[in-house]
């Protein structure tokens, strides 16, 4: 379905003084109202149902070689009603994209857009230039009405690199907007709690040749800030070197003289089970470039990093050895997944043609092709940029249709035009791609479908070196990072601890909470290809609970947030064909909870239930399974121990 409606179309005349604008916009169920303000400077205010929002907050992009001249010369508005189809469905199959829109065109060659939808707030700008053009700055002001709660990530500068290299991993603070100043560095998004009012994620999306944004904070306000130009960089030593910038220029981008600039994002969520669904970040951007989509194949894998490849009950010593990925192969194909991670130390990592020699790849490929697994491939960013059409071809031989590049730690112009120029090379592979130590998508994973996932998420892997991937973390993660796309959070732990026994130990890795808290990410987490972390000779001595958790789709045609506050529980529900799966998670507090099964469609249904176990309290690994008949006139009553989580599947019975 595509609607356009034309609402005006004007050229402004003397009458507006000097060029001067003044245009209220709504969003089509009239609850969102931005007003915008054009005269001395670009200026706009948000309210919801009637409530301020931001007070007025200045836009502006500063261009070298061009005068900052407002005049207006047109003004265009338009409704929108799309539908978008996703052919990488992470949260829903059919997506309504339904907006107001406004188009403020300059007289100088540049102009600047307002978006209002249903559920959040856009503004970006265009330059309409023949040449080439240097952004000098960008000024992108979120000024809120008072020193609301924030939840945000703050950098930590590293000691031999600026404060523009990260690995976009943190726990999040939560403190007031008037604690950030202007030395406070977050990446994005950041989440503004309006007390008996509504959430706010601040983000961005469609991110092209061009550095994402990161916000610093001011007087109940936050401040987008960018990092400068790449002039210089060098290698890092240490195990996993990558460039690290030494010199930066007093610019931001040099860019092409016409194009599109990256949608700065509000999202708007009158209640907290609107966010985790929210999917305006990838509605924004920019729409598919691939033609076929048909071999695009998200799935779930298994990853051996984590767990240090520390298998037991096995007959061979566990390493990096063709008899621990076969083993890795076997284990897949009985719980229903469809492909192994290789993860670091498969090759040198200077160097992806020295294999490890105690590999022999192609007894490998071999042996997964038999048993219709697929490989994936773990990469050194900086290494797969050297030797990136050489090395796709080896996977392609080896059929491995899915990499990961790792260590990328920046998001200036250079480097998300690395994510765009790799991601090109893979489709032309017909490889999908993941990117870790690396930003939020921000609406990659529509521009590039097969780019199924990205990091940027403080996952699994902490629990080895840290105590930060806390159930509170855990569940603050659906509200604020997840809606700027997909999240490779790599769930499935099994050796679970209480907030007491919690140790983090290398090679025998423990998760915080529950089993049932890291099945139930599965469903809860929004990631077409689900990585499971937890230790596959743990696993076999859960045959039932693995079933289950292989039985879990990653894409989905429906999804549904049953019930949730944030940072403390989320219920959500989501429907793949006639199936559907329920997950919940809960921080440290234990909650009981009814869950009403309205969302099923009529006729009865089988439902395999997952549920922390009497002793979870105790002994997070702790679990039940049952199986129930249901209808959608039933309800559930559930209990979440502390950290604690809950699965469930209902196949209709016919």
């Amino acid at each position: 379905m595509k609607t356009h409606c034309l609402v005006s179309a004007f050229l402004l005349l003397s009458s507006f003084s000097g060029g001067a604008v003044v245009k209220d916009i709504h969003s089509p169920d009239k609850r969102i109202k931005v007003h915008i303000d054009i005269g001395k400077g670009i200026f706009y205010s948000v309210a919801f149902r009637g409530q301020n929002l931001l007070r007025p907050s200045q836009v502006a992009l500063q261009i070298a070689g061009m005068p900052a001249d407002l005049a207006v010369k047109q003004v265009t508005s338009r409704a929108v009603n799309e539908v978008i189809t996703s052919p990488v469905p992470e949260k829903r199959k059919r997506i309504p994209d339904v907006y107001n829109e406004v188009t403020i065109r300059f007289r100088r060659p540049f102009s600047i857009t307002f978006r209002v939808y249903n559920d959040g707030v856009a503004w970006r700008f265009s330059t309409h230039a023949k040449d080439s053009l240097t952004i000098r700055d960008e000024t992108a002001q979120f000024n809120f009405t008072d020193a609301y709660p924030v939840y945000y990530p703050e950098v930590v500068k590293r000691e031999n690199a600026d404060s523009f290299h990260t690995s976009f991993e943190e726990p999040y603070q939560h403190k007031t907007l008037d604690s950030l100043t202007t030395n406070t560095l977050c990446f994005t998004p950041v989440l503004v709690a309006v007390p008996n009012g509504p959430r706010v994620a601040v983000t961005e999306s469609d991110l092209e040749d061009y550095p994402g944004m990161f916000l610093t904070g001011g007087q109940h306000a936050l401040q987008g800030k960018f990092a400068p130009y790449p002039l210089e960089e060098e290698v890092t030593g240490g195990e996993f070197p990558q460039l690290v910038v030494t010199k930066r220029a007093d610019f931001l981008a040099r860019t092409a003289g016409s194009r599109t600039f990256p949608w700065r994002v509000l999202l708007i969520a009158a209640q907290d089970s609107e966010l985790p669904v929210n999917d305006l970040v990838y509605r924004l951007a920019s729409p598919s470039r691939l033609q076929d989509v048909s071999w695009i194949g998200p799935g779930k894998g298994t990853d051996e990093w984590i767990i240090g490849i520390n298998l037991f009950n096995v007959p061979f010593r566990s390493g990096i050895n063709t008899a621990t990925y076969k083993y890795y192969v076997d284990f897949a194909k009985r719980f229903g997944f469809n492909r192994i991670m290789m993860d670091a130390g498969w090759s040198d990592y200077k160097d992806l043609f020295k294999i490890n020699p105690a590999l022999d790849m192609e007894e490998i490929a071999a042996y997964a092709k038999a048993r219709n697994i697929r490989l994936s491939m773990w990469t050194l960013a900086m290494t797969l940029d050297q030797q990136l059409e050489p090395a796709l071809q080896q996977f392609n031989k080896w059929g491995a249709d899915f990499i990961m590049t790792d260590f990328i730690d920046r998001d200036d112009q250079r480097m998300v035009n690395f994510t765009h120029r790799i991601a090109a090379a893979c489709a032309k592979h017909r490889i999908m791609i993941m990117f870790h130590g690396a930003p939020k998508p921000a609406g990659f994973n529509r521009t590039w479908p097969h780019a199924v996932t990205r990091e940027g998420v403080l996952g699994s892997e902490y629990n080895i070196w840290s105590n930060k991937a806390t159930p509170e973390h855990d569940v603050l993660l659906p509200f604020i990072r997840m809606v700027a796309g997909p999240m490779d959070y790599e769930p499935g732990i099994l050796d679970n601890a209480t907030e007491k026994t919690f140790r983090p130990i290398g090679d025998k890795v423990m998760s915080q909470g529950t089993r049932c808290h890291q099945g139930a990410m599965f469903i809860v987490y929004d990631s077409p290809m689900q990585i499971f972390s937890g230790n596959p000779s743990q696993a076999l001595t859960a045959p039932a609970f693995m079933e289950l958790l292989g039985s879990i789709p990653t894409v989905w045609d429906t999804t549904l947030v049953i019930t949730a506050a944030l940072g403390d529980y989320i219920v959500t529900a989501r429907k793949k064909q006639d199936e559907w799966f329920v997950g919940a998670m809960t921080d440290w507090t234990p909650r009981d909870l009814t869950i009403p099964l309205s969302f099923l469609d009529e006729g009865a249904y089988e439902a395999t239930i997952c549920e922390d176990g009497i002793n979870a309290d105790r002994y997070p690994s702790d679990y039940r399974m049952d199986t129930l008949q249901l209808v959608n006139k039933d309800s559930l009553r559930i209990h979440l121990a502390p950290g604690g989580g809950y699965m469930a599947r209902f196949r209709k019975r016919h």
